[in-house]
């Protein structure tokens, strides 16, 4: 993270072509002379984080994971910005959660000490770097995925061959008909989880899924849904439960959409006699957004006796200018496909403003389509913004958003630059 923080920003980078031409940027040195986006030599358009909004997050879902007796392992894939995941670490998340074993070597490279990559690994390059990462450092704990007789042999075997010391540690993957990954039924991940207990080189530490593809909707219909799925994950984790010492069966689930629903099934009937370690993997709520999940994530409202949700504020924010007003009630704005998640949705206008810093709401104006490099911007009746205007988009799903910044500023509230978060997609 020191090392991080003297980085310098190469002129390069989006937004800092003119600011860092002129001299070496580093995180420490925005830290120091805190320069105002606006007018402080940052070229649009130029995605930016809150600073206030990023704190709230990292400390409401801290809080509510300490409330709801569970444990975080957030889903860096979302950030892959190291600074991020420190100050995730620090707030007492229990592991960071990785999709690819190319992500926990980045994250090895920065000290992470504990991953749990949800997915299955069948890289035997991978495994190698595996079996020498976790002989070189005896701190290191790594929870794999397994969803298939065939892939807990291949992990055995490869393991074996490299001569790993100490058995890893894998997580039973339940899925359901029509998903991704993960066993069909409990009968199946029954068999894959004898296999592993078989296999000298891994020990099963529990089960795991994900529920978040089930639906994108807060309905009925969806709710019930991923309600039946973590009551097959928790009965799997009670069948499991015999195989494992006392206290360290883990059962995992939890995107950033439907969490309360898995911290109510997978915590109920806490009174039994070895109780589960629940862990999350929620990775978008810190910067949550404008869009996706911000209709769907979990409110304060919760039933009786239920924890109330984190009170999650965006805190991501892309600027860039208007362009052009080539017929009424358009604005083509100098953003696309280039600089902003568009898969869950598109971009949000937020604000619109004057060079001379006048704030003016964009609500009811809204994107229609995306070009690489252009925002087609339906402007709202008497809304009239002109050529050289900033607009103030924010986002749809995030995770889609920071992959293509490499270097993203943080700004306070009054706009003024105080850090910048380097990406490692």
């Amino acid at each position: 993270m020191a090392a991080l923080r003297q980085r310098p920003v190469a002129a390069t980078e989006k937004g800092f072509g003119v600011i860092a031409a002129s001299g070496t940027v580093t995180s420490a040195s925005l830290a120091r002379q805190r320069p105002p986006l606006f007018g402080g030599g940052f070229t649009t358009p130029l995605l930016v984080l809150r600073e206030s909004a990023l704190a709230h997050n990292i400390a409401a879902m801290a809080a509510y994971c300490a409330a709801a007796g569970v444990r975080l392992a957030p889903h860096g894939k979302t950030t892959m910005a190291p600074q991020l995941m420190a100050r995730q670490l620090v707030a007492g998340a229990w592991a960071v959660t990785a999709a690819t074993i190319g992500q926990v070597q980045t994250y090895r490279q920065f000290g992470i000490p504990r991953v749990l990559l949800a997915n299955e690994l069948t890289d035997p390059a991978g495994i190698t770097w595996l079996a020498g990462e976790m002989a070189a450092d005896p701190g290191f704990d790594c929870y794999l995925y397994v969803d298939s007789v065939a892939g807990v042999g291949l992990l055995d075997s490869v393991l074996r061959a490299r001569g790993a010391r100490r058995p890893v540690p894998v997580l039973v993957e339940l899925g359901y008909p029509g998903g991704r990954t993960g066993c069909r039924d409990i009968g199946a991940a029954m068999a894959v989880a004898e296999a592993a207990a078989a296999a000298p080189a891994l020990r099963v530490a529990g089960a795991a899924g994900f529920e978040g593809l089930i639906g994108h909707e807060r309905d009925e219909r969806t709710l019930a849904e991923i309600t039946g799925f973590c009551q097959r994950l928790r009965s799997l984790g009670e069948r499991l439960a015999g195989g494992t010492p006392p206290g360290e069966l883990i059962l995992s689930a939890g995107g950033s959409a439907f969490f309360d629903v898995v911290v109510r099934e997978l915590t109920g009937g806490r009174a039994a006699a070895r109780p589960p370690e629940v862990v999350l993997r929620s990775g978008v709520y810190i910067a949550f957004d404008h869009g996706l999940y911000a209709r769907v994530a979990p409110g304060r409202d919760a039933p009786d006796g239920a924890v109330p949700g984190p009170a999650l504020q965006p805190a991501l924010e892309l600027w860039t200018h208007v362009l052009s007003r080539p017929e009424p009630g358009l604005a083509l704005a100098c953003a696309g496909r280039r600089d902003v998640g568009f898969d869950a949705g598109m971009p949000v206008p937020l604000w619109f403003r004057k060079p001379g810093g006048q704030l003016t709401p964009a609500a009811g104006s809204h994107v229609s389509a995306l070009d690489d490099q252009h925002a087609y911007v339906r402007l709202a009746p008497g809304t009239d913004p002109a050529p050289g205007d900033l607009v103030c988009l924010g986002v749809s799903h995030p995770c889609t958003t920071f992959d293509k910044w490499r270097v993203i500023p943080v700004v306070d509230d009054g706009y003024h630059v105080i850090d910048a978060v380097h990406t490692f997609f």
